[in-house]
């Protein structure tokens, strides 16, 4: 089944899934959300009513509210994550699965490689069907991605499958001289692989219409129809070959699905920011998982990378139109995994979300500015979200997806006002004069009211709802995987780290994401290049000019507070501490030696390091290769494709929807690919006609 720790097996992932009580666990879990959320918000209204509620106040309710509640989500999925693992039960069947045997951190450091390759389970599925990998790529570094590539396609002949595989490297690389070396990188790739070579295509459009996809929505066109199904890879995504088996298998099974997402966990980090990142996600990411599986069933959501899609309902339901008007709601779409996902869902296919199969990885920014450029194309992306919330025919649980995608920014904005409008009234209190007889006849003062009682009670609640998930995930780990972070003590003292280390950094990130938001409304756009994935220190320059005016704001902002209500200057301290200091968090937290530090001494230790991953290994073997500078003659058989199978790939609308017919495919030659059909692909009918206008009709 899809929620074990391990490898699908054949027996398990052979069935399809049976989801109990969907509708019930929305119900339960919004209802625990909305319960929540209303006893924040009427306990904040009671703290505040009780000398008299302002307007500012009344703003403060509103923007505390809508924060909350987005706190609010994350608790209960996490919560609800906790019990699922704490029992071994499945997220989406809530079936019990046998928990891998644990060892001690010694122990499973002292593992032989023969031990090793025992104790794991290996994918014996062969796929009826053809399955292509694909992975775009635009201005990357192309000796890691040559690394990356090999790495996968070799792990997955390693499982005797490949002969179902192609592998695809889509080019939309628009710098020359990176368009050369990547192209003399492939042939040295070609070279390197030998015969597996016959299974590895590249392919570079000379204009990347329509960026990532445009790319993706080329290669359905023209190739597509030659495949049941497509693993889509990011330029820094890794994939075991076992992993891409289960992701096959489990399509197969459950013809019913067009998507199937994977949670990718980030590796090979060496700053101390990117370890904190990669520590952070293996140790509360597969809880949060699990509980958003739970309450999304068959209505995940698609994060762009590491998932498998069938071909067939990608091609018929997922192509995107230009939306009317401008930035920030009109023009491409952005984000486009969010829509995809809810365009399938919309068609009827199920979009399912596996937590916990182990094999899929990714690599992340190592550096809080680099995160925080990223940061600002997903902003953009997502805000534009907001605009599609009306859209004909999406499920509910899809349109909370967009929704949610875009307050995870906005609440920035809002907590960042919050706390400007709770300084004002603060300030405004300190200096007004209390009025204790408001009317000349009355017999007895009207005495300020403190409810310090609730005040600290809600403090303690917003606390909990924060804290408590970093504690459940610890408790977790230390009973199911402690030796996967070192042993417990490590895992303890790297946890406080991260708690400490995520306090400090909040209020910059709070900064950056409201400044982003704010330029998007205004209608900024940012140009999406490359994403920066090596690993390098901040330059002080770079950190003061982009944090500088934050830091000075601070101290201007908590010089006057301290100066004007002394209280209310304790209460904001943790985020003045933040703010004031980010040009030095961000400058030591990019430093390398640092990180090398960390990693020597066991501290933020996560199992893809401790359990001395294979294929990870691979790749930092394959990265010391110099791919262009392997002495081969470019031959033309290296840039030999498929032969195409032009295939229409209708334009949605978000107006209207109707149920479109399915596409008349090559039946013939899809025989001779495909050795079985699937019940998707027995669903035939008339040819789509042309549509070239991307516009909405």
């Amino acid at each position: 089944m899809f929620g074990t720790p391990t490898t699908s097996s054949r027996s398990d992932a052979s069935h399809a899934y049976r989801i109990p009580a969907k509708g019930f666990r929305v119900f339960v879990v919004f209802l625990l959300v909305i319960a929540t959320s209303c006893f924040g918000a009427w306990t904040m209204f009671d703290i505040l009513r009780a000398n008299g509620t302002t307007a500012l106040e009344g703003a403060v309710l509103v923007l505390f509210t809508i924060t909350f509640a987005w706190v609010t989500i994350s608790f209960w999925s996490a919560i609800i994550g906790f019990i699922l693992q704490l029992f071994h039960l499945d997220p989406l069947t809530l079936k019990r699965y046998k928990s891998p045997r644990l060892l001690s951190a010694s122990q499973s450091k002292n593992l032989s490689r023969r031990q090793r390759r025992g104790n794991a389970s290996r994918n014996e599925y062969r796929p009826p069907f053809r399955v292509a990998v694909i992975m775009p790529v635009y201005n990357e570094d192309a000796n890691r991605v040559c690394a990356g590539f090999e790495a996968n396609l070799r792990s997955l002949a390693k499982t005797g499958a490949l002969s179902q595989f192609d592998f695809y490297l889509l080019s939309d690389t628009q710098d020359k001289e990176k368009a050369e070396v990547e192209l003399a990188a492939w042939h040295g790739l070609k070279a390197r692989l030998g015969d597996l070579g016959a299974q590895a295509f590249y392919r570079r459009r000379e204009k990347n219409t329509h960026r990532k996809v445009g790319n993706v929505a080329d290669f359905c066109t023209r190739w597509g129809s030659r495949y049941e199904a497509m693993i889509v890879l990011d330029a820094d995504s890794i994939m075991t070959g076992d992993c891409m088996l289960s992701l096959s298998q489990a399509l197969h099974a459950n013809p019913d699905a067009g998507l199937i997402q994977t949670v990718p966990v980030p590796v090979r980090q060496k700053t101390f920011f990117g370890r904190f990142l990669q520590f952070s996600a293996a140790l509360c990411s597969p809880m949060l998982a699990n509980g958003l599986a739970f309450w999304q069933t068959d209505c995940a959501n698609y994060w762009g990378h590491n998932a498998i899609i069938r071909i067939q309902a990608f091609q018929q339901q997922c192509g995107l139109p230009t939306l009317p008007g401008s930035a920030p709601f009109g023009g491409e779409i952005l984000s486009h995994d969010f829509v995809e996902a809810a365009l399938l869902r919309r068609a009827g296919w199920s979009v399912f979300l596996l937590p916990n199969l182990k094999g899929s990885y990714e690599e992340v920014p190592s550096n809080i500015l680099d995160y925080v450029t990223r940061d600002r194309r997903w902003v953009q992306g997502n805000v534009q979200h907001l605009g599609l919330l009306r859209s004909a025919g999406f499920r509910g649980i899809s349109r909370m997806h967009l929704f949610l995608g875009a307050i995870a920014y906005i609440s920035s904005l809002f907590w960042l006002l919050m706390l400007a409008l709770s300084t004002a009234d603060a300030l405004i209190r300190a200096q007004s004069d209390i009025v204790f007889f408001s009317n000349q006849y009355q017999l007895f003062p009207d005495w300020p009211i403190a409810k310090t009682s609730l005040i600290f009670s809600l403090l303690f609640l917003t606390a909990c709802m924060l804290l408590v998930p970093k504690l459940l995930s610890v408790v977790e780990a230390a009973i199911n995987r402690r030796a996967e972070f070192g042993g417990v003590i490590r895992l303890f003292f790297g946890a406080t780290l991260e708690t400490v280390f995520a306090i400090l950094i909040a209020p910059v990130m709070m900064v950056f994401h409201a400044y982003f938001v704010v330029s998007v409304l205004i209608g900024h756009q940012v140009n999406w290049n490359a994403q920066s994935r090596g690993g390098r220190m901040t330059p002080w320059s770079e950190a003061f000019k982009r944090t500088g005016f934050a830091a000075v704001i601070a101290i201007a902002w908590g010089v006057v507070t301290y100066f004007y209500s002394e209280l209310f200057f304790w209460w904001l301290s943790p985020v003045l501490v933040g703010l004031i200091s980010a040009p030095m968090i961000i400058r030591f937290s990019s430093s390398i030696k640092l990180g090398e530090v960390m990693g020597a001494i066991g501290i933020f230790a996560v199992p893809s390091e401790v359990e001395r991953n294979p294929l990870l290994r691979d790749v930092r073997r394959f990265e010391r290769v110099d791919y262009p500078a392997i002495k081969t003659a470019p031959l033309q058989s290296n840039l030999v494709m498929p032969r195409e199978l032009p295939t229409l790939m209708p334009v949605q609308s978000f107006r209207d929807f109707r149920p479109t017919l399915t596409l008349d495919m090559n039946v013939d030659l899809r025989a001779e690919l495909n050795s079985d059909f699937s019940l998707a692909q027995r669903r035939r009918g008339r040819p789509m006609p042309a549509m070239t206008n991307r516009k909405v009709v």
